[in-house]
């Protein structure tokens, strides 16, 4: 399984520190790894093996390889891979809501910033935003529905739309608030979704092509 870091994650690093949010950001990273694992236990459920490894910086992804024997296993007018990947995309949130639920129970130290750390990457990763986790989501139930090219063309366009949305609602929440990191994880969402936007336009210009 290859590895790699996000140089990005110093720059984030260094800007939490100087506003006094070092601490939240750490344990985003902490519970983000502990939301990973739900993830790579999903997929070794599902026999699926991990392939990548990267720390970002707002938490960790892991990529599997997929066998190509999966693309064949149809239902409806998708694949059954497209199944066991919402499946695997809905495990992150819910170990996030599981660790909330053992949080809760516990008389801890920090318990409260545990459990709003966790309920913020929960809700952070089911935006329905390409490749966050409720994107993946959605995506996956598109494809079953509507097929591979369908499916990618509205998950692009509803992560746009979505981001453009928050990015406009936080604006004015950050004029009240003075908080950088919203402003960054405003930014975080932008570069997702242009990242995403620009893969998608290569792919549509192969399959129009075949």
């Amino acid at each position: 399984m290859r590895f790699r870091i996000d140089l990005k994650i110093f720059i984030f690093l260094i800007l939490f520190y100087f506003t006094n949010q070092i601490e939240l950001y750490a344990y985003i990273m902490i519970f983000a790894l502990i939301h990973e694992l739900g993830h790579l236990t999903a997929g070794a459920l599902m026999k699926m093996r991990p392939e990548k490894l990267e720390l970002m910086p707002f938490g960790v992804s892991i990529s599997f390889k997929i066998k190509v024997e999966e693309y064949n296993k149809k239902i409806k007018n998708g694949n059954m891979l497209e199944l066991k990947k919402i499946i695997v995309a809905a495990a992150g949130p819910i170990t996030n809501l599981i660790v909330i639920l053992i949080i809760a129970q516990l008389n801890i130290d920090k318990s409260l910033i545990m459990i709003y750390t966790n309920l913020l990457i929960m809700i952070f990763n089911l935006l329905p935003i390409y490749p966050l986790d409720g994107g993946r989501i959605i995506k996956g139930i598109l494809h079953i529905s509507f097929g591979k090219m369908k499916s990618e063309e509205y998950i692009n366009n509803i992560s746009k739309i979505i981001t453009l949305t928050i990015i406009a609602a936080s604006s004015v929440l950050i004029l009240y608030v003075h908080n950088i990191s919203i402003f960054l994880i405003d930014m975080y969402l932008l570069y997702l979704v242009i990242k995403e936007d620009i893969r998608y336009k290569k792919r549509k210009y192969i399959y129009e092509r075949i």
